[in-house]
Parts: C-alpha cells; sequence; structure tokens
C-alpha cells in the first residue's frame, strides 16, 4: 500500500482528495493536516466522509509527513516549496496542487505570486503533471506541479493543433468559464450565493495568474513563442471548467481525425462525435476530459470545446492520476468514477 499524507485537508481540492483516495485500492491514507482545525475527526467536518475516512486533523509540525511515501500539498503557493526539500531528502514523492512547481521562469513567478522561490533546486527537476504530454517524465519524478485547472483545459485543447503544425501559434483564443468552487473554499464576498447567482462575468482580463503556465506549456509543444489571449470568467455554478477555443488553420486538415488519433487510448480524453457540444455536468466528479472541435463554415477558424470538472480533473483527480504514474501503477487506478447525473 501507498501511504499517503495530504497537508491542507480542509480546502475543496483536499476534501476530493479524500474522496477519491478513500476508495483507492492500493492507497493507505495515513496523514491529515490542517493547524487551524487540529483534533477535529475529519468525519466531523465533511459528514460525507464518516465510514471512509476516520482520520484527526493534525498539525503538519507534529504530523509524521517523512513516514509517508508520497505527500500531497492541497494548501495555497508557498507552502509547498518550503517543506518540499525535507520531505524529498526523507524519500517522499511531492505532488503539489498549488502554482509552487509549475512556472520554470522564476521572473515569472516573482512577477505572479510576489515572493522569492525557495526550492530552485526542485523546481528545476519538478515534473509538470499533465499526464497526456508528460508521461514518462512524471514515472521517475520526486517532484510534480499539478497543473492548474483552467492551464489542463486549455493545453489539452490545444495539443493536436500545436503538435501537428496545423495553426498559427501567435493568435490563439481561450474564452474560459469557471465554477465558483475554483476560487476555493473561504469567506470572500466576491463568491458568496447572493453575489454569484444568476450572474456572470470575466475577470483577470489583464492578466491571470494561469496565463504564464498555459504559454509556458503551448510553447514547449510548438517549439515557437505563442501569442494567447485568455480570458477567464465566473459562471453560477458549483463545479466546471468550460473552454471555448479559437486558433487559425496554416493549412488544410482533418481536425476531427487529428483530435481522434492524437487521444487514442487516452483514458480520460473523450474526444466527442463531431458537430457535439460537451457539457461541464456530463465531467461532474469524474477525472474526464471531453473535447468537440468545429471548423465553422469551413473556414480557416478551428473552435475547440473543452470541459472538465475543475476539482478532479483539473486538480485532485489528476494528482491522483499523477501519484499512479509516480508507483508504477495502472493510471486509471482509483478514478474510473462515472460523472454524476443530473
Amino acid at each position: 500500500m501507498i501511504k499517503v499524507g495530504i497537508v491542507g485537508g480542509t480546502g475543496y481540492t483536499g476534501v476530493e482528495l479524500l474522496r477519491l483516495l478513500a476508495s483507492h485500492p492500493r492507497a493507505e491514507l495515513v496523514a491529515i493536516t490542517s493547524r487551524k482545525d487540529a483534533g477535529t475527526p475529519v468525519a466531523a467536518m465533511f459528514p460525507s466522509l464518516r465510514g471512509h475516512v476516520d482520520l484527526v486533523f493534525s498539525d503538519p509540525d507534529s504530523a509524521q509527513l517523512e513516514a509517508c511515501d508520497v505527500v500531497f500539498f492541497a494548501t495555497p503557493h508557498g507552502v509547498a516549496m518550503a517543506h518540499a526539500p525535507r520531505l524529498v531528502k526523507a524519500g517522499v514523492k511531492v505532488i503539489d496542487l498549488a502554482a509552487d512547481f509549475r512556472l520554470q521562469d522564476l521572473a515569472q513567478w516573482k512577477k505572479w505570486y510576489q515572493v522569492e522561490h525557495v526550492a530552485t533546486d526542485l523546481l528545476v527537476e519538478a515534473a509538470y503533471g499533465l499526464p497526456e504530454l508528460y508521461r514518462e517524465t512524471i514515472r521517475t519524478a520526486r517532484v510534480v506541479g499539478n497543473p492548474g485547472c483552467y492551464a489542463t483545459a486549455v493545453q489539452l485543447g490545444f495539443l493536436p493543433l500545436l503538435e501537428a503544425g496545423a495553426v498559427d501559434p501567435s493568435c490563439l483564443v481561450a474564452d474560459a468559464k469557471s465554477g465558483v468552487s475554483g476560487a476555493g473554499r473561504k469567506a470572500d464576498l466576491g463568491i458568496v450565493f447572493s453575489e454569484t447567482s444568476d450572474n456572470f462575468h470575466a475577470y483577470g482580463v489583464a492578466g491571470h495568474r494561469h496565463h504564464p503556465e498555459i504559454v509556458q506549456g503551448l510553447a514547449h509543444v510548438s517549439g515557437e513563442k505563442v501569442g494567447l489571449v485568455f480570458v477567464p470568467h465566473l459562471t453560477p455554478a458549483i463545479r466546471g471548467i468550460h473552454a471555448t477555443l479559437y486558433a487559425q488553420l496554416k493549412t488544410d486538415i482533418d481536425v476531427q481525425a487529428l483530435y481522434e488519433s492524437r487521444f487514442d487510448g487516452e483514458p480520460f480524453v473523450d474526444v466527442m462525435p463531431a458537430g457535439s457540444h460537451p457539457e461541464t455536468r456530463t465531467v461532474r466528479g469524474a477525472n474526464t476530459c471531453r473535447i468537440s472541435i468545429h471548423r465553422p463554415g469551413d473556414g480557416n477558424t478551428v473552435v475547440v470545446l473543452v470541459v472538465i470538472d475543475n476539482l478532479v480533473k483539473g486538480a485532485s483527480g489528476q494528482a491522483v492520476q499523477n501519484m499512479n504514474l509516480m508507483f508504477g501503477l495502472e493510471e486509471t487506478t482509483g478514478l474510473n468514477h462515472v460523472a454524476l447525473m443530473p
């Protein structure tokens, strides 16, 4: 069994990790930390886990994390990089669900997160946790930077087009929408029910932290400088990412066949039939990315529609997928959940 620790288990990504790992056949939850809620039974805070998780939240300073095989950090940025060197030295693998090990450019890191990076040696060796692109690197990694939710949807959506050199990488557009849970489990006026219900708005148009992460990944794939307009929106829904992506074709190509070929055999990417319009509710609770491709009027503009659950394939499910790879398990282990309907 893989002994698992979770740092920061009281947020949405933390409880989603608990839900997924509680039924994972090869994982044993041995530690869950929360400085504020130390001593509180997990099931008292999250009754949905009664009978499945018997742990009590412990103070991170007293938790025996070095005895784990892998530790997930479901914490704000800056936490994982402060503790990862000690854990890695003790032989523990680290998967960070925040941004500490995503950006390789230290200047970009400081610009967007306003702090100096304190684990640069580990940052250099860290694998970026998008299995559909970096599967082999993840298998041998000691540290994985789990992608952001927007970054997962946008990169998977553009991936086949850029790999094939079929579109102009200098003029990509990503119009993306997220459910409110993407903002985290916190008391914030902007995400309370009366502010978000019956409402819809863009934010971060001048700049969003996922933008440099997305550009880094797309540039790696295309081998060229990428020009990306990325506009996120907040929707009156709890879960889900819907990304509408636009690109300009450089060559006449069967885009449906291109996507079906690229993602053939990928267990968590579903390329839908031509003309489909994927819905966020079809991936709710599942580690699935559904994609459809359109070419309006058979013109040069390709429109790619991508949906994921921001807490599963966009966060905790992908983190478990990475854990499976790191420990030589079948990638789908513990992740074959069917989406919830309605």
